[in-house]
C-alpha cells in the first residue's frame, strides 16, 4: 500500500488538503509554484513538509493528467 500523499480531515485546517503529518495545504505548493518559486523556495519556508512528499505530490498528478489524456 503506498503511504499517503496528501490528507484532508475537518479537525486540520478545516478539511482543507494538506500534505500527510503536516498542517501545510497542497494549494499553497500549487500556488509557490504558479508564482514562479522554486521546489527549494517552498521548502524552505514550509520545513514540516519533505522533499520526497512534494516529488510524490507531482509524480501523482502527472499520473493523473496522463490518464486524463490517454
Amino acid at each position: 500500500m503506498k503511504e499517503q500523499i496528501i490528507t484532508a480531515s475537518p479537525d486540520v485546517m478545516g478539511g482543507t488538503p494538506v500534505f500527510a503529518g503536516t498542517r501545510v495545504p497542497v494549494q499553497t505548493l500549487l500556488d509557490y509554484l504558479k508564482g514562479g518559486e522554486s521546489i527549494g523556495d517552498f521548502l524552505e519556508g514550509f520545513p514540516t513538509v519533505s522533499r520526497d512528499q512534494v516529488v510524490a505530490f507531482l509524480e501523482e498528478a502527472e499520473d493523473q493528467i496522463i490518464k486524463l489524456v490517454v
